[in-house]
């Protein structure tokens, strides 16, 4: 609830002028919900989003994050995303990863993934500021999920390491294309 306070201005000659501060104050009420609609419409292709943050920066071989996604819309078709956040002591210029999606039926699909980080020179890819390189990594394109339900996508990276150093954390993302 917003609780806006309007007070009189007494003018020199000893009047109440209240009516400039009822117009910014009612201007303010009409302004606030478009801007608050503006905000909130800026993600709303965006279906789904979560990371899983590594502990100590290290991603062992073994750790498998899994995003558990509730779908309702079979109509439209999406864009899938890995958000992937590096360290410079990330030791390699590539990363592989093997993708299992499961549907609502059980059945499943393994996907084996090869994203480049790093050009020949080293120089590494994606935003970011001194050590940290956000990358927004292409999984799929143009998809249509077939069923209603939860769908799981587990991930797990196919480096030649246990450890996979240098890695902050692993996120994954669901964005639903405009028409």
């Amino acid at each position: 609830m917003i609780k806006i306070h309007v007070s009189a201005i007494k003018t020199a000659k000893g009047k109440t002028e209240d009516s400039m501060i009822k117009k910014i104050n009612s201007n303010l009420i009409l302004f606030l919900p478009a801007l608050l609609l503006l905000i909130s419409s800026c993600n709303t292709n965006v279906v789904y989003t979560d990371s899983v943050v590594m502990s100590e920066n290290i991603w062992p071989l073994m750790n498998l994050p899994e995003f558990r996604v509730t779908i309702t819309d079979t109509l439209n078709s999406n864009n899938l995303f890995f958000n992937l956040r590096t360290g410079s002591d990330y030791p390699f210029r590539n990363l592989y990863l093997f993708v299992t999606a499961t549907s609502p039926a059980g059945s499943k699909i393994t996907d084996t993934l090869q994203y480049h980080l790093a050009d020949d020179k080293g120089n590494r890819f994606g935003k970011g500021f001194g050590d940290i390189r956000e990358l927004k990594l292409p999984y799929k394109s143009h998809i249509f999920f077939p069923a209603k339900g939860e769908y799981v996508f587990q991930i797990q990276h196919g480096m030649r390491t246990q450890d996979l150093k240098g890695v902050y954390d692993i996120g994954f993302r669901i964005e639903r294309i405009s028409k």
